[in-house]
């Protein structure tokens, strides 16, 4: 009893040195990059009120209860937001290994070697072991090594988790567009029916007044034509529909089918101005930019794993147990070993040099990686307003073309019964309008799509649906390492 009270303060006491040194992690320490940002994201125009627009959840965002359950389910059923999930699952258990290798690894081992050598023939030995041991197995993490490598596994976790949300902020966006473009084909096709109708009836006409004499052929050829025209439009529409159809049940994990859509409201008047905040904001915001920073510090641990390697290993193993040559005597057989190995690099042809420096150019990489990708998503951001506002002032404009076309067939209508003007007159007329009725549907779906870019763009629909789950486990991780 003695000699295993010595035994386990000797190991006591490496432990409580290893510890000590373990406050030692060579290798610099993670600094985010300067990115100098900007003083605002768009012009003064748009205030920074205390409720931002991309704060608002998705479903006051798109207000349409169809719309909203056809989100949900695409959320749960999405295939790509199922893999990223088991992605995160992934992570999160290679992570414990991580948090596994800094702590000491404790084994068991029962072995029977019966043995019989018998060398030349004329001398039979009999070496006999028994043996039931404990083992210990601990790596000392003298220099940060393992500790890098943990940061690095935490901050992959965390680049997965922002990688999902992500995906997720942007099949909102995916649907909510792919929807409003569907309501418009609609809309559209609705146009191109009436217009058929219309045309129908012209025809109708126009052969009445060639019969009566009232009119040459050629109204009534050009009238035909029209009539054409318009019904070359009504295949082609559907056809648009089916696939839009089919690309909206991709995306909601289902297979090709109906989808069931509400009227696009033409009447909806969208805000004039939304408050989006400020630059440090927009980065808290969009997790894809989380996501390239968590890369970034991973990538800064790589390197802290490669400068560490280059030192010495320190290990410590230990057995303790019975062994013995006889197996009923085993229980008086006590065994205990200690061993305490250093491993280190002498000469590699410069091996591991090499990789840290690699190391260090991939870090430098992914700082650039990281820049880029600030870049974009402000230019993302700017052009989103832009849009935004473009899409407004169209939609005014178009309204008011559709408005002064329709009194303009209205008037040549009139014109023709009276006498005034030629059947031609009357269908360009009715032309433009029918141009200008697509194109303030085209309009009014554009500036739908508008806010979906520029809700996106500002980093808005991933925080709502989030499980809360999820968020305490990632939580836990960050703070316990576990």
């Amino acid at each position: 009893m003695k000699k295993i009270a010595k035994y386990m303060s000797y190991i006591l006491l490496l432990a409580f040195v290893a510890s000590s040194m373990e406050s030692c992690m060579l290798g610099r320490k993670y600094k985010s990059p300067e990115l100098n940002l900007p003083d605002s994201l768009g012009s003064s125009e748009y205030s920074n009120d205390s409720l931002l627009f991309a704060d608002l959840d998705w479903w006051e965002v798109y207000s349409d209860t169809t719309l909203q359950n056809l989100i949900a389910a695409t959320l749960e059923n999405n295939k790509d937001m199922r893999i990223a999930a088991e992605r995160v699952q992934e992570l999160a258990q290679l992570k414990r290994i991580d948090n596994a290798a800094m702590l000491p690894q404790f084994g068991a081992n029962v072995y029977a070697e019966p043995e019989w050598v018998n060398y030349g023939g004329n001398d039979p030995v009999t070496s006999h072991e028994y043996g039931v041991k404990l083992q210990l197995g601990w790596e000392l993490d003298l220099w940060g090594k393992l500790r890098w490598a943990r940061q690095q596994g935490l901050a992959e976790y965390l680049e997965s988790v922002e990688a999902k949300r992500s995906l997720q902020m942007t099949l909102i966006a995916e649907v909510a567009q792919a929807y409003f473009e569907l309501a418009a084909l609609d809309n559209e096709l609705e146009i191109v029916q009436r217009t058929l109708i219309t045309r129908q009836e012209g025809v109708r006409q126009a052969k009445i007044r060639f019969e009566g004499g009232l009119t040459s052929e050629t109204s009534y050829q050009q009238s035909q034509v029209e009539l054409a025209n318009t019904a070359t439009l009504v295949p082609e529409l559907k056809h648009k529909i089916t696939q839009k159809e089919n690309e909206i049940a991709l995306l909601a994990g289902r297979y090709p089918g109906h989808i069931e859509r509400s009227l696009l409201d033409s009447a909806m008047l969208l805000p004039e101005r939304l408050p989006v905040g400020l630059p440090s904001e927009l980065l808290m915001r969009r997790p894809d930019v989380r996501a390239a920073e968590q890369a970034l510090i991973a990538a800064n641990a790589a390197v802290g794993i490669a400068y560490t390697d280059r030192f010495p290993r320190i290990s410590l193993t230990g057995d303790y147990g019975l062994e013995s040559d006889m197996v009923r005597n085993i229980l008086s057989s006590p065994y205990s070993l200690v061993n305490f190995d250093i491993l280190a690099p002498i000469f590699g042809f410069n091996a591991k040099r090499a990789k840290y420096r690699a190391q260090q150019h991939a870090y430098e990489q992914e700082c650039a990686r990281y820049e880029k990708k600030v870049l974009s998503v402000f230019q993302e951001v700017s052009d989103a307003i832009a849009g935004y506002n473009s899409a407004r002032e169209a939609r005014r404009l178009k309204k008011n073309l559709e408005m002064s076309s329709r009194k303009y067939v209205d008037l040549a209508r009139l014109q023709y019964i009276n006498g005034v003007i030629n059947y031609l007159d009357v269908l360009d007329a009715q032309r433009q309008y029918f141009d200008a009725q697509i194109g303030l549907s085209n309009a009014i779906r554009d500036e739908y799509i508008s806010l979906v870019t520029l809700y996106k763009a500002l980093g808005g629909g991933w925080q709502a649906w989030m499980p809360k789950d999820n968020d305490a486990q990632t939580a836990e991780i960050v703070e316990t390492g576990e």
